[in-house]
């Protein structure tokens, strides 16, 4: 009778941590527990203990579920360990809408060898220089646009 309280004591024990410390291993340890606190109670009481260990041990695993998925979201520890604000960064520049861009004209920010960055219109966008290379602060003039990126190339100053 002692192996089987302490096994589910511990079993229970582990899982209620598990609820705080994510991670799976503290919850499997405490199931594993819990099972061996069964298969004891089959060992030592018969069909009539264990069936009675197996529900008591189904009985904490819904608790324990309901606990964590359905109150432990409504209290304040959870709201203080919930990240509550969201991420608006990008790491990608915005995808050039064909009509807004093609055919105007723009500026290198960085040097086109044969691909970099450009502002047209004021908006950064990657580019691809058809002409080759074009140096940083080079007029370039948008010629097309490519699944992801513009193609430009550097607009010749006339004397």
């Amino acid at each position: 009778m002692t192996a089987v309280l302490v096994l589910f004591a511990v079993g229970i024990a582990l899982v209620a941590i598990e609820v705080i410390v994510p991670g799976g291993l503290l919850g499997l340890v405490g199931g594993l527990c819990l099972v061996a606190g069964v298969a004891t109670s089959f060992h030592q009481f018969g069909a009539t203990g264990g069936m009675i260990a197996t529900g008591v041990a189904l009985f904490i695993g819904a608790v324990t579920i309901y606990l964590e998925f359905v109150i432990l979201p409504k209290t304040a520890l959870a709201k203080k360990f919930t990240m509550a604000a969201t991420v608006t960064g990008r790491t990608q520049p915005e995808l050039a809408e064909r009509d807004a861009v093609v055919g105007r004209e723009g500026v290198a920010l960085t040097r086109l060898a044969p691909s970099g960055m450009v502002e047209v219109a004021g908006a950064r966008y990657e580019a691809f220089c058809q002409s080759g290379l074009a140096e940083a602060g080079a007029r370039v003039k948008v010629l097309e646009l490519d699944n992801f990126r513009l193609i430009v190339t550097q607009i010749k100053e006339t004397l």
